[in-house]
């Protein structure tokens, strides 16, 4: 399969799919006119990396969630603590995430606005 039709499939722009291909992430053969040739396995894989992308795993994961994927003697465990440090991080995210709302819900509620040049916002920003 071409890359444009890999693309429609996998969700994945071609960018991207030449990228996760010159990174190792994946490995498409070349026909003899120089072209990437994709195979369902190849393609299995864009999906799975896609997949993990949305959950937010950095490439190096995906490299070793992928690993795992395609290693039939993988345990279980290794899988879950992958997961489980990456929600540890989402986690802590989301605490920094709320404590910058909480910040900038009281600067916006401190701004008076209207037409005057003096900013509440900006004073506390300075």
């Amino acid at each position: 399969m071409k890359i444009g039709e890999v693309a429609k499939e996998t969700g994945l722009s071609i960018k991207s799919i030449r990228y996760y291909h010159d990174i190792g992430l994946i490995c498409a053969a070349r026909g003899e006119n120089g072209y990437r040739e994709y195979d369902q396995p190849q393609i299995e894989s864009l999906k799975f990396i896609h997949h993990s992308r949305d959950l937010g795993f950095s490439l190096d994961d995906c490299r070793a969630l992928l690993d795992l994927k395609l290693n039939s003697t993988r345990d279980a465990e290794d899988v879950k603590n992958l997961a489980k440090a990456h929600l540890e991080l989402v986690s802590s995210r989301i605490i920094k995430l709320q404590a910058l709302e909480a910040q900038l819900k009281h600067l916006v509620d401190d701004c008076c606005g209207g037409h005057q040049p003096d900013c509440s916002i900006i004073s506390s920003l300075s």
